[in-house]
């Protein structure tokens, strides 16, 4: 298994949450890499949506959102999507190849990280007409990709065995 950075263990608030942020962010790359594109969109569970190839697509979506959207003011390119089909994100996974996922996954978590870089924490955002501010969605980030991390945990087990932190 690939190591990953570890969260600050002594830091201040920025730096204690975007480490584990990171360290999540990393997780994610790790369980990814090394799957088919066939292995990637394999159904192993109820929901059709739970593959390693959906949950990539998925991620890379609320990073684009939360960071992007909310506080870099770039439009939200699946807006329309979403519209027709609200797991619109899950199923371009499904069609993407497994590769370019993580490619983009990575570079979207750069963008994300460069754009909280310029930030403060109580920087606010205004989602559904309510401000948010950038603490709140470092925070909600944190429990989203840790959530999916640990889909992907589970699903790369029973795709290959391979197991870790």
């Amino acid at each position: 298994m690939t190591p990953r950075t570890e969260p600050p263990w002594v830091a201040g608030e920025r730096e204690q949450l975007t480490g584990f942020l990171d360290f999540l962010r990393e997780a994610v790359v790790v369980k990814a890499t090394g799957l088919t594109d066939e292995q990637a969109r394999q159904q192993l569970v109820p929901s059709e949506l739970t593959t390693v190839a959906g949950l990539v697509a998925h991620l890379t979506y609320v990073e684009q959102y939360w960071f992007g959207v909310l506080f870099d003011g770039r439009p939200d390119e699946w807006r329309e999507r979403f519209a027709a089909d609200p797991d619109a994100e899950f199923r371009a996974g499904m069609t993407t190849p497994l590769t370019e996922l993580v490619e983009s996954y990575v570079k979207e978590c750069a963008r994300s990280r460069a754009v909280a870089e310029n930030l403060d924490l109580e920087a606010t955002a205004t989602r559904g007409g309510e401000p948010v501010n950038l603490r709140w969605v470092l925070i909600h980030m944190i429990e989203e990709t840790g959530r999916h991390a640990g889909h992907l945990d589970l699903l790369r087990e029973l795709l290959d065995g391979s197991t870790g932190e």
